[in-house]
């Protein structure tokens, strides 16, 4: 398996793409030994990069750490915006977008989910997690609130609400890329993007019907 110490590098760069190295250094580390056995050292070595080029860009742990989360939200938040902000886009389409984006193969690697389930699962680290994260997930829940409300409007669907079923979106979500982390010989990208949008075509069978991959 080809790592970034594998790859030559200049002798200069700019700041920008040395701090994109360690962050890509730090994402293989912690899935590679978890959090707590993840060290400056270790991402250094893996980045090819000396330990005065990562104090120099990050004056600490828990600083990459952070930086490295929150480029792993903003890369996530990115991608799922990017169908939502069309105006010409149906609430359909956009909600489709969305759950593509979540499974998408630069979002969804076991790697990039090691590391979100290590912030997650590591008790100190869940609240850096919540403070960095929670925001991002609440903006697309809310999102995905009001497609659902338009959706239910649009199809005059009986007895439904669109915040309930964006919170059961939301946990599925959660719930598969777990399911992909602990067993990804049963759970797949593509197999998961079916059973969410089986999902959504039980409950809105005239906007998500034929679907199905």
């Amino acid at each position: 398996m080809t790592t970034i110490t594998d790859e030559k590098k200049p002798r200069t760069a700019p700041p920008e793409v040395r701090r994109k190295q360690l962050i890509d250094a730090t994402i293989i580390c912690i899935a590679r030994n978890c959090i707590s056995g993840t060290t400056l050292a270790a991402i250094a070595k893996e980045a090819g990069l000396s330990m005065g080029l990562v104090s120099f860009h990050f004056k600490s742990k828990d600083i990459l750490l952070s930086e490295t989360l929150k480029y792993l939200t903003e890369e996530h938040r990115e991608l799922w915006m990017q169908d939502a902000r069309c105006d010409n886009l149906s609430a359909a389409r956009k909600l489709r977008s969305i759950v593509d984006a979540q499974f998408h193969p630069r979002i969804c690697s076991r790697k990039k989910l090691a590391v979100w389930f290590a912030f997650f699962g590591e008790a100190a680290h869940r609240k850096s997690y919540r403070a960095t994260s929670s925001q991002i997930d609440m903006e697309r829940q809310k999102v995905c609130a009001s497609l659902f409300s338009d959706i239910i409007a649009e199809g005059s669907y009986m007895g439904m609400d669109g915040e309930n079923v964006a919170l059961t979106l939301e946990g599925l979500f959660d719930g598969f890329w777990l399911n992909m982390l602990m067993y990804p010989a049963k759970f797949s990208r593509e197999e998961s993007i079916r059973q969410v949008l089986a999902y959504l075509e039980m409950m809105f069978p005239q906007h998500f019907a034929n679907q199905i991959l």
